[in-house]
């Protein structure tokens, strides 16, 4: 079995990077730490934490909601009930499928965790814009290249260099996985 891919993953894994918004670049170990402290503070403050994302990133975002709301013991919203995205896409645009939501729900000094593995898709810039204007703290997972748009907008950014769809999003799933894990073990499992 050529175990290429496996080693592509775990080099690209190593390479990638958390910046805070100093602009600090940190290495993974203290990226997951600075992510763990960010929503463990969310956490203790009772804040909502909404995750989006399209595509593989949506699959992400969901199931994210669900661990961060039973393992992690989080408020968590879902943007993506059917009948809410298709209202918002059908009377706004496919581009403010997230951004109405979260100008209803939205609060300040909540969460918004953007996933994209392009960080370019217009409804995620739309949704961290309004997420900007509301005063909530935003933490975005990207990849492909490095000046995309989402990335730049984070306060925490959390950037995978690969233009490889599944190695991007599996990192993704990864880190926020250990996360989860990482508060669970902590403050143990709220069921």
């Amino acid at each position: 079995m050529n175990d290429q891919y496996i080693k592509e993953l775990i080099q690209t894994l190593e390479q990638t990077k958390v910046c805070i918004e100093n602009g600090r670049e940190l290495d993974y170990a203290h990226g997951i730490q600075a992510l763990v402290e960010r929503f463990s503070r969310h956490k203790a403050e009772g804040g909502q934490i909404f995750f989006i994302g399209n595509g593989g990133s949506s699959a992400i975002a969901g199931h994210m909601t669900a661990d961060f709301m039973k393992n992690g013991g989080m408020k968590t919203c879902s943007l993506y009930d059917n009948a809410v995205t298709t209202c918002m896409g059908n009377d706004y645009g496919y581009e403010y499928v997230f951004s109405k939501p979260l100008e209803f729900l939205g609060q300040e000094n909540d969460l918004l965790v953007a996933v994209s593995s392009s960080g370019n898709s217009q409804n995620i810039v739309n949704a961290i814009n309004t997420a900007k204007a509301k005063n909530m703290e935003i933490i975005t997972f990207t990849g492909f290249r490095e000046d995309n748009k989402a990335k730049q907008s984070g306060t925490v950014s959390v950037y995978v260099p690969s233009e490889k769809y599944g190695i991007v999003e599996s990192i993704h799933n990864l880190m926020l996985q250990q996360i989860v894990d990482l508060i669970m073990e902590r403050d143990g499992v709220r069921l």
